[in-house]
């Protein structure tokens, strides 16, 4: 998508979602979903609940509905990309940047839901009985990221630097998890935090 220069006076959310950043990244977004739908995953819960969200992280609904104590780490997605693509660009081609941003969100929605990323989660994290996410939950995560992309553009930076440690906080204490500690377990995981996490 070609980096279209923002008009004079327009604002920092206007120069990152123009219109034409806005259609890409929901062709890029329809893609992953097709994408998902090609590799066997689910439209939504094997379970047949419609209820638009689930907070059981050790059910099997997790991942599986539209909203679970995972999407807020896909808004802190969000935020960390904004900040990574702004100081590699040095804040420049903002509309690029967040065509970037959300196509690297999605090209990571369809590797986690790999084989490969589903047997590492399995084996390194709290995600035992974690068999990837319906199609459905995963939209909802690319919107989250979106979300927390959005906010950091329009938010001061220590609103955002403390919305961050507040959300790690929350779901630390709610559910033993974040995604700076999912990260961790991901890439070098330590025996002593996964037994804290399953309150051993």
């Amino acid at each position: 998508m070609p980096a279209v220069a923002p008009s004079p006076g327009s604002s920092p959310l206007r120069a990152a979602w123009t219109s034409a950043s806005i259609a890409a990244s929901l062709a890029v977004t329809l893609t992953g979903a097709l994408t998902l739908h090609a590799m066997g995953r689910r439209l939504w819960c094997a379970c047949g609940s419609w209820s638009p969200w689930s907070w059981d992280i050790w059910s099997r609904h997790n991942s599986q509905h539209l909203i679970d104590p995972y999407t807020f780490t896909h808004v802190l997605h969000g935020a960390v990309y904004y900040l990574l693509l702004w100081a590699v660009c040095r804040g420049r081609w903002p509309s690029l940047r967040a065509f970037l941003a959300l196509t690297a969100e999605v090209v990571w929605e369809v590797v986690e839901n790999t084989n490969t990323v589903i047997t590492a989660y399995r084996e390194s994290t709290i995600a035992l009985n974690y068999s990837g996410d319906s199609i459905l939950n995963s939209v909802s995560d690319v919107g989250a990221f979106a979300l927390g992309y959005t906010g950091a553009i329009v938010l001061p930076v220590w609103v955002s630097l403390a919305g961050f440690l507040a959300t790690e906080a929350a779901l630390l204490l709610t559910i033993h998890d974040s995604l700076l500690l999912n990260v961790l377990m991901l890439l070098h995981p330590v025996t002593a935090i996964k037994a804290w996490q399953m309150g051993r």
